[in-house]
């Protein structure tokens, strides 16, 4: 199951038909339409087909065609549907174990160039030198200004033992290095814990991918450990959490509920497909929580923060949430590529649809610095183009496609290890979490 942010796996990127007959309804034409077979269309792709590669000034691969026309196809639905050739597909299931061949770096892409948040630990970036604010400037000598992340990271990953060598500036002295790399297998832990001051423990959740669950579980035993007694209280931190698997992400939050719905799940016509729920018991049940949120929180992180709050199982500290409540199924295609389709919308517990709107904090408490010394725009789902509204039929809050008229400043990276001085929001939420555990009013 997956959000993004998949018989089939759920997973955390129209046009309208003319109707013809003033006495035709647009339901009925709409039905009529779906229900014509597709010969006539696939004729038309066919000629299209034909001419160019008859015509067209230079030879043609006619694989390539068909899959950048199915592409072209299935982009125009929404933001996330996606059709992957086979070698993307095999990218895009490898990230979703968390393992795969690069040089093991957590990036930025919002910039002019491509800016590294952290280089995982253990991994050629981290062995190299690489640091915190360093900008990628280009990849095997080619200039990445403007380049896609996607693109960008594609270009970095490979078979381990292969090399790419990146040229990076590094913004504290101003000096520009060629840094040389062999790609290794590289594994994201998905969890990251640490103990902060009045047994109150943090637990950073980096996205949701089919080791998180066990990660969460195996990082509480040994905080407890480390504490040596009972946590009092937790500070969950998902911020900059893109999602991922939703099935992990319900399995976390099993373990801070012990009843009720998780989420619901609604598909072509409202109806209601799918329901998750908790069961008695967790890990987590008890200690006191607050939950860090920002713009970068989207798809099945926002799915767990919808839950804790609608359940008042925790305080949600940071600023609204990206927005992203659709449902991606995806299909395995013959030949070894795949689909990801959007086939339905997530709710929270109370009905609350998460698309395009996000979860709002109980708390709001704004990022106290940024990653740039430029102020970014920070797109959201709903400004990005064909972005599905918050439910059928109704319009998307604040203009689709389009840029907030005041830009916001961009989100901090989050640091690996928790700062309580440098890092307000996270102060924030443990003094929320603190005056819990001693019985005072929350801040």
């Amino acid at each position: 199951m997956r959000l993004r942010r998949w018989a089939l796996p759920v997973v955390a990127s129209f046009s309208l038909g003319w109707l013809g007959h003033s006495l035709v309804t647009p339901r009925l034409a709409h039905a009529d339409k779906a229900n014509e077979p597709p010969h006539a269309t696939m004729e038309h792709l066919a000629k299209v087909l034909v001419q160019v590669e008859n015509r067209y000034v230079d030879p043609v691969d006619r694989d390539r065609l068909l899959a950048g026309a199915i592409k072209g196809l299935v982009s125009e639905l929404d933001p996330h549907s996606e059709f992957y050739t086979p070698k993307e597909y095999a990218d895009f299931l490898a990230e979703t174990n968390g393992t795969f061949g690069g040089v093991g770096l957590e990036v930025d892409g919002r910039g002019e160039y491509l800016t590294v948040i952290a280089p995982i630990e253990g991994g050629p970036a981290e062995k190299a030198g690489l640091k915190p604010g360093d900008e990628i400037v280009a990849i095997d000598g080619d200039d990445a200004k403007g380049i896609s992340v996607e693109k960008s990271v594609r270009r970095m990953r490979g078979k381990p033992g292969t090399k790419v060598e990146l040229t990076i500036r590094r913004p504290s002295d101003g000096k520009v290095y060629k840094v040389p790399l062999v790609r290794a297998e590289i594994h994201v832990p998905s969890v990251r814990g640490h103990v902060l001051p009045g047994n109150i423990v943090y637990l950073r959740l980096v996205q949701f991918q089919e080791t998180t669950h066990a990660e969460l579980l195996e990082t509480v035993t040994k905080l407890k450990a480390k504490i040596g007694g009972k946590i009092a209280g937790v500070v969950l931190d998902l911020r900059r959490n893109p999602g991922g698997l939703v099935k992990q992400a319900v399995l976390v939050a099993d373990e801070f509920l012990d009843k009720g719905v998780i989420f619901s799940m609604k598909g072509q016509g409202g109806k209601t497909l799918e329901e998750a729920k908790a069961s008695a018991g967790g890990a987590l049940v008890e200690p006191k929580l607050a939950v860090l949120v920002d713009d970068g929180s989207a798809s099945a992180a926002e799915l767990l923060a919808g839950a804790l709050q609608d359940h008042k199982r925790g305080t949600i500290v940071g600023t609204t949430t990206y927005g992203k409540g659709s449902v991606q199924s995806l299909i395995e295609l013959p030949g070894g590529g795949g689909l990801k389709l959007t086939t339905a919308r997530y709710y929270t517990p109370n009905g609350r649809a998460i698309q395009a709107q996000g979860v709002e904090p109980d708390l709001v408490v704004e990022a106290t610095r940024a990653l740039d010394d430029k102020p970014l725009p920070f797109l959201k789902e709903k400004d990005l183009p064909n972005a599905l509204p918050p439910e059928a039929g109704k319009p998307l809050p604040n203009a689709a496609g389009t840029l907030d008229a005041k830009p916001k400043v961009t989100p901090p990276a989050v640091a690996h290890e928790p700062n309580l001085e440098k890092d307000f929001p996270l102060r924030m939420a443990h003094q929320v979490v603190s005056a819990k555990v001693k019985g005072a009013p929350v801040p």
